[in-house]
């Protein structure tokens, strides 16, 4: 009985433990396998002593009626599947829209990027551009602006001459720019050099002296500016000492052609002068060639613009300097005379007096005189500005050459210079002191007085008696001027305007 019970009790046991296996398979963690390669080894080293047990519970089991159990196959079917867990998939909507998208994506990315750099293209294109687009003049052939009597008249705003587009701010230049072979290239027709010729004096070995023979010798070489057309000749304008007592004046054209000039009209206070070349001395691909310069407005230069200066420098033909515009309204005293003048670091030498000083747009916005220069100085050059002398060049180019019968007459005696020398120490306008008036003169008819200083007639300055006097010379009696004088009232001098209708000279007088 003892032993039945003994069997009952071994029985149940093994059920237990039986059971408790199967939970423990059940609650195993199969993150960490344990069929991996430790199980397998463990299996190895245990697998004489699990083959007993084995056959040892099977026998025992099959004694006792029970059904064996295999606890390798339970164990198997107790381990998880390894399709577990199954990998998850995105439907067709799902990758479609993901595609839509990375399309869109990229297609904003890429029009961008193009955009970008379009743009930066375009930018720098139009900056190229905008240097190369100059202004050229006019030919022979096209109209130019006329008075109602048909005298030239000098545009000054340059919107007759303008054949070139520029930028809606009126800039085609930018500070970068270093190339202005373009704008030479176009303005270059519009200046001529200029050779003066003196008649050729020489010292009589025998009987001593000097003499002179026909022949002409070159005495001096300058440049000028073509700066309008009449009905029979071609206007230019140049510096007053450049042709000042010339026998003969020579112009070189932009093609090599040479044509002799006269004097137009001179402004020696000023330093200006005007000459003119016939059409019948000019071939036809000569005046093909030639264009009329565009005067820009010196007013609007500005300190550090770019600057260009051509002329006949030394006398060897047209040459190009470049720098900036360092100063403006620069006060210069030259031969007691005070002259405002545009200051630049291009190079102006002697042969470029008379030449022209050009903005970035090609435009004339100053005469080049190297009167004003001093040789000891680098990088200081002078110009006279284009908008203060644009009245003066009109006048000087409708001038006719008169007779000395024709000359007008004024009516002082003994007229005294006042230079600056004496005008700064006495605290005076610089001019003509009026010492004594002719009687019935056509001086003392319009109210001048002795002792008015006479400062200017009508758009010249006067300040010497020579200035005066070459007013006169092509000034037709008749003529009515306003002179311009500074008169004592008061302690102190006021300026008095007299309109004055000029007669005929005297036979005394001439």
């Amino acid at each position: 009985m003892s032993e039945f019970w003994d069997e009952e009790k071994a029985t149940v046991e093994e059920s237990t433990e039986a059971e408790n296996d199967k939970k423990e398979l059940e609650t195993r963690d199969y993150e960490a396998d344990p069929w991996a390669e430790g199980e397998t080894a463990s299996t190895a080293e245990n697998a004489g002593g699990a083959e007993t047990a084995e056959g040892t519970e099977s026998a025992e089991n099959a004694a006792a009626g029970e059904p064996v159990v295999d606890v390798y196959l339970a164990n198997l079917e107790a381990r998880p599947s390894e399709t577990a867990k199954p990998k998850k998939r995105r439907s067709f909507l799902q990758k479609a829209s993901l595609f839509l998208v990375s399309a869109i994506l990229f297609g904003a990315i890429a029009g961008g990027v193009f955009v970008g750099v379009k743009a930066v293209n375009d930018h720098f294109s139009d900056k190229e551009e905008s240097n190369q687009k100059v202004l050229e003049g006019k030919s022979e052939t096209d109209d130019l602006p006329r008075g109602e009597t048909g005298d030239y008249k000098l545009d000054t705003t340059g919107t007759v001459n303008d054949n070139t587009e520029t930028g809606e701010d009126g800039e085609s230049g930018s500070a970068t720019a270093v190339d202005v072979s373009e704008i030479v290239e176009s303005v270059m027709p519009s200046v001529v050099a200029i050779n003066c010729y003196t008649q050729n004096s020489y010292t009589n070995p025998f009987f001593g002296g000097s003499s002179e023979d026909s022949s002409l010798v070159l005495a001096g070489s300058g440049s000028g500016i073509i700066i309008g057309q009449n009905d029979s000749e071609v206007l230019v304008v140049t510096n007053n000492h450049v042709i000042d007592g010339a026998a003969m004046i020579s112009l070189e054209f932009v093609d090599g052609t040479t044509a002799e000039a006269s004097v137009k009209g001179t402004e020696p206070s000023s330093d200006l002068a005007v000459v003119s070349v016939p059409f019948s001395s000019l071939s036809e691909s000569t005046i093909a060639s030639i264009r009329i310069a565009r005067l820009g407005n010196s007013d609007d230069v500005k300190i550090g613009q770019m600057a260009i200066a051509i002329g006949n420098a030394l006398g060897y033909g047209q040459s190009v300097t470049v720098g900036y515009i360092s100063a403006k309204e620069r006060q210069v005293t030259v031969d007691n005379v005070t002259y405002t003048l545009i200051q630049t670091d291009a190079a102006i030498n002697p042969g470029n007096s008379g030449g022209a000083l050009l903005n970035i747009k090609g435009e004339v916005i100053g005469i080049n005189s190297v009167k004003y220069s001093d040789s000891s100085v680098e990088g200081m050059g002078f110009a006279i500005p284009i908008s203060n002398i644009a009245d003066l060049i009109e006048e000087l180019s409708n001038r006719e050459e008169l007779s000395e019968d024709e000359y007008g007459f004024l009516g002082i005696s003994n007229g005294k210079d006042i230079t600056s020398e004496y005008a700064n120490m006495l605290g005076i306008s610089q001019g003509v002191y009026v010492r004594q008036i002719v009687e019935d003169s056509p001086a003392e008819e319009a109210g001048m007085f002795a002792g008015d200083i006479i400062t200017k007639v009508d758009n010249t300055v006067i300040t010497c008696m020579s200035d005066l006097q070459n007013f006169l010379s092509y000034t037709k009696a008749g003529t009515t001027v306003t002179i311009t004088v500074q008169r004592m009232t008061q302690g102190e001098y006021r300026e008095v305007e007299l309109s004055v209708t000029l007669g005929h000279r005297p036979s005394d007088a001439k």
